[in-house]
């Protein structure tokens, strides 16, 4: 593995599953294999989960993390090639990567969309010209359209638990993602990246439901049954993902806010006692329940705790493959 950007950096999920949970089971198993390496952490945007579990998965592995906040702490970034630079940018990435680059072996950037303008956001120039001009690989800490660790997460917890609690002779686990309200406009990038990883998983029957007008690119999509009828879709559910995302045909806006799609232990009655998941920071009462979020059904604490073990796989797998 040169880079980790989305799934078709992946050539086995299964086996990335099994070595994350391999390194659950024994953290320290590599303490040495990255001696003397440096991880960079650059996040243009906040981040709690995704920088803390990658600063504890690079030392697991002998890493020294060094975290930069470059929305506070730097310059600010130009992106646009051939730009003129006379406005509020300072350093231009094709400038600042190839330093970035001798100072670290792997390279870790997060960004966020813009919402503003599709083409834009889903071009992801950002992490590309970071792939770019930095010289070293690339791991997506989560980008404008993707977010993969966190989706090898998913997986892994979905896998962790069902070898825990089977669904059943041959059946194919129901995993379920459904759209939740929010109070504010909030990106594709989770919605996209589940989907994504889901499909070319391939082990689960994948079911995702929102309301009209709330469809989720066909690229990432394609392959998972869609219906606007929550109901429908939690019918025998063994996995519900719970997640809210803004508009994607007329970008980034907010169409409606319908309570009733927050998922609630009422609508969880016709599922196969569902396990219930979320990225996190969730917001209570407004996308689920408390008493949702604090029942047996929930996965969500387990599920951030496996942020380690996803990122510290990716890392090896790096590691193993570049040398470096």
């Amino acid at each position: 593995m040169r880079k980790f950007i989305s799934v078709k950096d992946v050539t086995d999920i299964n086996a990335l599953v099994a070595k994350a949970l391999a390194y659950k089971a024994d953290p320290l198993a590599d303490r040495n294999l990255g001696a003397d390496k440096r991880i960079g952490l650059l996040f243009l945007n906040p981040s709690l989960r995704t920088r803390l579990s990658t600063q504890i998965a690079a030392k697991n592995l002998g890493m020294e993390a060094v975290v930069f906040n470059v929305d506070k702490e730097g310059w600010a970034l130009e992106f646009e090639e051939g730009a003129i630079m006379s406005g509020n940018t300072v350093e231009h990435v094709k400038d600042a990567a190839p330093i970035l680059g001798q100072y670290f072996d792997i390279l870790c950037i997060r960004t966020f969309p813009s919402l503003k303008n599709r083409e834009d956001d889903y071009s992801e120039m950002y992490i590309n010209q970071f792939i770019k001009y930095a010289g070293v690989p690339v791991v997506s800490l989560e980008s404008a359209t993707l977010h993969p660790l966190q989706s090898l997460t998913d997986i892994i917890t979905i896998t962790e638990s069902l070898k825990k609690e089977p669904a059943g002779g041959t059946r194919k686990p129901k995993v379920v993602l459904t759209w939740a309200p929010h109070v504010k406009p909030l990106p594709q990038c989770v919605a996209n990246s589940f989907a994504q990883w889901v499909n070319a998983w391939g082990e689960a029957d994948f079911v995702i439901t929102h309301p009209q007008d709330y469809d989720l690119a066909e690229e990432f999509t394609k392959g998972a049954t869609i219906t606007h009828d929550q109901d429908e879709a939690l019918k025998d559910a063994d996995f519900v993902y719970v997640k809210n995302w803004s508009t994607y045909n007329d970008y980034g806006k907010i169409y409606e806010n319908d309570p009733g799609w927050m998922l609630t232990e009422e609508k969880l009655k016709t599922t196969r006692n569902a396990k219930v998941m979320h990225c996190l920071p969730v917001r209570r009462n407004v996308e689920l329940s408390d008493e949702v979020l604090d029942s047996t059904h929930s996965l969500v604490t387990r599920q951030a705790g496996n942020r380690v073990w996803a990122a510290q796989a990716v890392l090896s797998e790096i590691l193993t493959t570049t040398g470096k």
